[in-house]
């Protein structure tokens, strides 16, 4: 039981970061098909956060990402930890994949940019 704590205050966490951070949900396609093209390409190392609980500084993606409708961002998450890259949440061994339907900003926590933030700038 107090393992799972942790993880229902990250996922409620998550789940407000999300509801307040986007100006158009309808800016997202969720579940699109793992062999989609790919635009952007990020890949969380296995040990990503022991590198950072080390107080090592670890920037995979920038805090700032612009993209347009259509195109595709796929992150890959090799470590044995999940990591909150904004608006998504990418368990342990899991991987998402995003297609952006219309312009919107998104914008929340990072666990995997020295700032702790990332913005994402979608337009046509």
């Amino acid at each position: 039981m107090e393992r799972r704590r942790p993880l229902a205050i990250a996922l409620t966490v998550a789940s407000l970061l999300f509801a307040g951070c986007s100006e158009s949900r309808d800016a997202l396609i969720v579940g699109d098909s793992p062999d989609a093209d790919v635009d952007y390409l990020y890949v969380i190392p296995a040990g990503t956060a022991d590198r950072i609980t080390a107080g090592e500084t670890v920037e995979i993606l920038p805090a700032q990402l612009d993209v347009r409708v259509g195109e595709v961002i796929r992150v890959v998450n090799e470590d044995d930890a999940g990591h909150f890259v904004g608006i998504f949440y990418v368990g342990a061994g899991e991987t998402v994949t995003q297609r952006f339907a219309s312009p919107g900003d998104f914008s929340g926590f990072c666990t995997i940019h020295p700032s702790g933030q990332i913005s994402l700038h979608v337009t046509e």
